[in-house]
């Protein structure tokens, strides 16, 4: 029983090898730097500049709303700093999904890509809508009158919609034909809209500061008044509506609830890693591309909400429409259109980025066996996953077509929080392990197709520094208490590798629990109610602890083209941001997740562990060493000194 318990657990835990040695994709390589940034910044800057900023300000931030951007855009950049390394070290498309597959085994990788998959379909039907939404305002509403008046689905529950929404279905149907057709038109399209959407926020952003007034961050308790036109008002409904005024009205409590949800603002740049294998130089252009795409996002958000602020008392903004209220403000009431323009192509950038991840992610787990096979399918001549392409934009249509989207919302942030700490914890445990993720010979060159050359990049920079110090590693090591703090070498070892490994994973179950307190007892927290206090005092230092452990650990030298800073602290913070956030969610959409997560398990016992590639592929290698052909065979293990002599390959 307990062999077969031990068999089982090794199942889920599998990790799949990453094989170098062969420079062919099936995809085309035709993106550049230029299309990934462009491509992040229309996925992750959509409808929200136009909306959120105005909500915000309203309702929790004040003026400080730009430093509500601030503190969101740095907790994003943590994601996106792990992300960026993770397409500096496996250029293979998979996202997300195949970075916890190399690190920390198969049932991961499937709850992550499972749930990816997920967030993708219930963004591109939510985008979809509000671009039929906002199109149907600007001819008033005549299109859901004839909908609603024709075609008026009336079913409880609030299930379906109040009408079918067929402007949505033709839409994601149309940008389904975009994408199965090519990737470089895609992107084509895509920079198109990027640039008009830049164009439209630039003016937004010049006009707030000629029309403006920055009196408008320092109001007090008399302009609410004059506003409101009372002498006599409860300090409630004051406390609500105005705050106590000036650049914080709302105090500290309102930035971090402002920032918060300005967190999700920040959401989209993570399709950028979908692209590995469509990337001229993949190595190099995802950790600009998304490091470049986050930086324009939140200069376009900090520019439109300082704008709006300036031009309008934060108290009068329209939650709704806040641009097209705030011109009308200061008199330039026409250049509502050209808002309504820019909105337009920031939801379609936003669609457009929605949608090209999702086939490539279900394209990377039907190749691995995870899902059905057949949905691998590649087109020999447009060189995209023509049937997982298909298949989700049905899905996504049909849901945009017939479905209340507004209750599945939450679901995309439980499955893009999931994916960017399981990303961060992958980055922290792969920079402490021996070897890298190179299945194929430490000397050995991989070769990138850029601008149509073959340029070769080093994958054995790694395995010289192992040669060169092959003294420092202790040719025989055993655990010992004493590893845990004053470890043997300066190079790490199988045993160094696994006491990061457990440890992360003990963080990881401590941070949950904190995490847990702080999103149900905060206001006990805040009063200082002991048990409570004391509680989060003693996680927070087992957490010190643990990331201490980390950090002693030796650090892998191998050579990248981009790297996190500051190891561990920064990954295991941007994981503490992350489950915090997932912890904010309400009951009903952790219920929902788990019937979601109910039906994937279903699909993963059923089909997936079966005809899973690693499944047929577990076969020994010489090349790994003993400890980590079991544990961990993505691990190259360092070379032998013959190895490094010889420089041989397989």
């Amino acid at each position: 029983m307990a062999n077969m318990l031990s068999s089982f657990g090794k199942t889920l835990l599998r990790r799949r090898a990453l094989d170098f040695s062969s420079e062919e994709t099936q995809f085309a390589r035709c993106l550049s730097t230029l299309d990934l940034i462009a491509l992040g910044v229309g996925s992750t800057l959509g409808a929200g500049v136009y909306v959120l900023a105005g909500e915000v300000a309203r309702e929790k931030a004040g003026p400080a709303i730009v430093l509500c951007f601030l503190i969101a855009a740095l907790s994003s950049m943590l994601a996106g700093l792990c992300y960026a390394e993770f397409g500096a070290r496996v250029p293979k498309t998979g996202s997300a999904y195949l970075y916890s597959y190399v690190t920390v085994g198969e049932i991961w990788a499937f709850i992550t890509g499972w749930n990816l998959i997920l967030s993708y379909v219930i963004g591109t039907a939510s985008v979809a809508r509000a671009w039929s939404s906002t199109f149907d305002n600007l001819v008033e509403q005549k299109i859901s009158g004839f909908f609603k008046a024709s075609m008026a689905m009336k079913v409880p529950g609030n299930v379906l919609a109040e009408y079918p929404d067929l402007f949505a279905l033709i839409l994601v149907l149309l940008l389904t034909g975009l994408l199965a057709f090519g990737v470089s038109e895609s992107a084509l399209v895509n920079k198109i809209f990027t640039g008009i959407n830049l164009v439209v926020l630039g003016f937004v952003i010049i006009s707030g500061f000629v029309k403006g007034d920055v009196s408008n961050w320092n109001l007090v308790k008399d302009n609410y008044l004059d506003y409101r036109n009372i002498t006599n008002i409860t300090q409630k409904e004051l406390d609500e509506k105005f705050g106590e005024g000036g650049f914080a009205p709302f105090g500290l409590a309102g930035i971090l609830s402002g920032a918060a949800t300005c967190f999700y603002a920040f959401v989209g740049f993570d399709c950028i890693a979908t692209t590995s294998e469509e990337a001229k130089n993949p190595m190099r252009s995802i950790p600009i591309g998304i490091v470049a795409s986050l930086l324009i996002c939140f200069f376009a958000y900090f520019g439109v909400s300082a704008a709006l602020t300036m031009m309008m008392p934060y108290y009068q903004l329209n939650t709704d429409s806040p641009l097209p209220e705030a011109f009308s403000y200061v008199g330039w009431a026409p250049a509502r259109y050209i808002v309504a323009v820019g909105s337009l192509c920031a939801l379609s950038t936003s669609l457009l980025g929605s949608m090209f991840p999702m086939p490539r992610v279900i394209y990377a787990m039907a190749e691995d066996g995870l899902l059905f096979r057949g949905l691998s399918r590649m087109n020999t001549r447009t060189k995209t996953p023509i049937l997982a392409t298909i298949v989700s934009g049905i899905v996504a249509a049909l849901m945009a077509f017939l479905f209340d989207l507004a209750a599945l919302v939450d679901l995309m942030s439980i499955g893009t929080l999931l994916a960017y700490s399981l990303v961060a914890i992958c980055v922290l445990i792969l920079r402490y392990q021996p070897g890298n993720l190179n299945s194929s010979s430490q000397t050995e060159k991989l070769v990138e197709l850029v601008e149509g050359e073959k340029v070769a990049v080093s994958g054995g920079d790694s395995g010289d520094e192992y040669g060169m110090e092959m003294e420092d590693r202790p040719l025989s090591e055993t655990f010992s208490a004493k590893l845990l703090f004053k470890p043997n070498g300066k190079l790490p070892t199988k045993t160094s590798g696994m006491i990061v490994y457990v440890t992360t994973a003990i963080i990881s179950v401590l941070i949950t629990i904190l995490c847990i307190l702080l999103a149900n007892c905060l206001q006990q927290l805040l009063a200082g109610h002991a048990g409570v206090v004391a509680s989060c005092i003693v996680l927070a230092l087992l957490c010190v602890l643990c990331i201490i452990i980390i950090w002693r650990q030796p650090e892998s030298k191998e050579a990248l083209t981009f790297k996190v800073p500051l190891l561990p602290w920064l990954p295991m913070f941007s994981v503490f941001v992350n489950i915090y956030l997932m912890m904010q969610l309400d009951k009903g959409t952790w219920i929902r997740f788990s019937v979601w997560m109910i039906i994937g398990f279903a699909i993963y016992f059923i089909y997936g562990v079966k005809n899973s590639s690693e499944a047929n592929n577990r076969s020994p290698s010489g090349k790994y060493e003993p400890a980590l052909q079991n544990k961990s065979p993505i691990y190259k293990g360092a070379p032998e000194e013959s190895d490094v002599e010889a420089g041989s390959s397989p």
